[in-house]
């Protein structure tokens, strides 16, 4: 190869250089790109902390249900009806019916923990003591495993507060003595003091 192929070669390659840079500079000067405000994946400090983020997620989930009490007087009870239906394959709700998978609940408002002596609960239900009352069948019934560990029913639960409310008001209306609801101003004062206390029993626990 003589002297003047190689110079062609490299004046080819220096070319191709130049071209790359100028066409880079005339593509930057077309295209303006906008700069995000914030990042697509924001980095808490947690995460920045180490911590992972399935932690992270778990930290930004509610501690427990949100209150009914306040609900309970102006729940519509067709409403409750039918969100019961997802709950009719395992339970009969009418006088003297039948138990199914699980038991009959006539009356269950108020009623004690495992009140009916013809149907086998789980050891946990059956030793748990107290009564149904609005606040425990609203704890149940937003995560039944989580408040009962062991019970038999296998129902994930109803997340939505207005559910929960419609279906306690409903059942409370499947009984030969009925209890009355709270009055909703006082249980929204009271619902509003616990949510309050929520977050410094958290602090305290996490110091």
């Amino acid at each position: 190869m003589n002297t003047m192929e190689i110079n062609k070669i490299v004046a080819g390659v220096i070319c191709a250089v130049l071209l790359v840079i100028v066409v880079g500079k005339i593509g930057g000067a077309l295209v303006h790109p906008d700069e995000l405000e914030a990042p697509v994946y924001p980095f808490s400090e947690d995460l920045m902390a180490g911590a992972s983020p399935n932690a992270a997620a778990a930290s930004a989930e509610p501690a427990g249900p949100e209150p009914i009490l306040a609900m309970l007087a102006s729940a519509d009870l067709a409403e409750g009806e039918k969100v019961f239906k997802k709950c009719a394959s395992c339970h009969d709700v009418e006088k003297d019916g039948p138990n199914k998978t699980g038991p009959n609940l006539y009356g269950i408002v108020g009623a004690a923990f495992a009140h009916k002596g013809d149907f086998a609960y789980s050891d946990s239900m059956a030793n748990h003591g107290g009564s149904w009352g609005f606040e425990e069948l609203n704890e149940f019934l937003y995560k039944p495993r989580d408040y009962i560990d062991g019970t038999k029913m296998s129902f994930g639960g109803l997340k939505k507060a207005s559910d929960r409310a419609a279906v306690i008001a409903w059942l409370n209306s499947k009984s030969d003595s009925p209890l009355p609801f709270p009055d909703p101003a006082a249980a929204a004062e009271q619902g509003a003091a616990e949510e309050a206390a929520a977050p410094a029993e958290g602090e305290a626990t996490a110091q």
